[in-house]
C-alpha cells in the first residue's frame, strides 16, 4: 500500500510504509530507478529513502494533480513487474551489487569500541563479529554526499547516538546509531558511536558516478589487520590513539 502526499508547491513525496522495514528497499529502489530512467520533462529529482521517495518536479510542466494521476500509474506498473517476477526489467534500473568494505576494528580508529563492548556485555571480538558477519542493505543516502544508512545492525551492539557529536570525525570512520550502521565518506561533525575506519575512498566528486552506493545495494564488512589497514592507505587520528 503506497500514499502520495504533497510536501511544497514544488515537491510530492510517496510513502510505501510507515516504519523501516527492509523488504520495502527492493521496491523502493525499483521505483525511484523507474522514475529516475525515464527522464521525464517535469520529473527535477528523486531521492528513495527507508520508507518512501521524495520527488522534486516542475509544476510549470505538470501540475501536482497530474503528478500523482502519472505516479499512481507508474507504481502500478512496478507493482505489476513485481507480482510478474520482472520487476528489476520494469524499473529499467541497474541489478543491486554486493559491495565488499574492509574495515580495521581498532581503538586507534574506533574510539567507542571498547566502551561499546562493555556496556554490551561482550568481547571487542564479539562486537567486531557482530557487526561484520551481517549483509546490510542500503536504505538511503543523505546526511553528506556519499553517506549511506545501512540496516539493520544486530540488536546485541545496537547503540543509540552520542547525545553531544563529536566535532570531527574523520574519513572512513565506521559507525552505528541505533540499528543502522553508516562510514563516514568524509571528515565531519557526527555524533555515531566509532567503532573502526575503512581505508577505501567512497566520495569521489571528480567522478560518475561520486559514489559506490545506491539504495538497494547490500554491502558487506570484512575486518581486517591494522597493517593491511595502512598499507592500504588508511590512517590514525592522533587524538584517538
Amino acid at each position: 500500500m503506497f500514499k502520495i502526499e504533497p510536501v511544497s508547491e514544488c515537491n510530492a513525496i510517496v510513502y510505501f510504509g510507515d516504519h523501516i522495514d527492509l523488504s520495502l528497499t527492493p521496491k523502493i529502489s525499483q521505483f525511484a530507478a523507474y522514475l529516475q530512467s525515464l527522464s521525464h520533462p517535469a520529473l527535477v529529482e528523486v531521492i528513495p529513502s527507508y520508507t518512501s521517495v521524495l520527488i522534486q518536479f516542475r509544476p510549470s510542466v505538470l501540475s501536482y494533480e497530474q503528478l500523482v494521476g502519472v505516479l499512481q500509474y507508474y507504481i502500478g506498473q512496478l507493482e505489476n513487474g513485481f507480482q510478474q517476477g520482472d520487476a528489476q526489467s520494469e524499473a529499467g534500473g541497474d541489478q543491486a551489487k554486493i559491495i565488499t568494505l574492509p574495515v580495521y576494528y581498532g581503538e586507534e580508529v574506533g574510539p567507542d569500541l571498547a566502551a561499546l563492548a562493555k556496556t554490551k556485555g561482550l568481547s571487542v571480538d564479539e562486537v567486531i563479529q557482530r557487526h561484520s558477519q551481517p549483509l546490510y542493505s542500503v536504505c538511503a543516502i543523505g546526511f553528506a554526499p556519499g553517506f549511506a544508512f545501512l540496516a539493520s545492525v544486530d540488536e546485541s551492539i545496537a547503540t543509540p547516538r552520542h547525545s553531544e557529536p563529536r566535532k570531527k570525525i574523520p574519513a572512513g570512520s565506521v559507525g552505528i546509531a541505533d540499528q543502522q550502521t553508516a562510514v563516514y565518506p568524509n571528515e565531519s561533525p557526527g555524533g555515531w558511536q566509532i567503532i573502526g575506519n575503512c581505508p577505501l575512498t567512497l566520495f569521489r566528486p571528480d567522478q560518475i558516478p561520486m559514489t559506490p552506493f545506491q539504495v538497494g545495494d547490500q554491502v558487506q564488512f570484512t575486518p581486517m589487520t591494522k597493517e593491511a589497514f595502512l598499507a592500504q592507505g588508511g590512517q590514525l587520528w592522533p587524538q584517538w590513539k
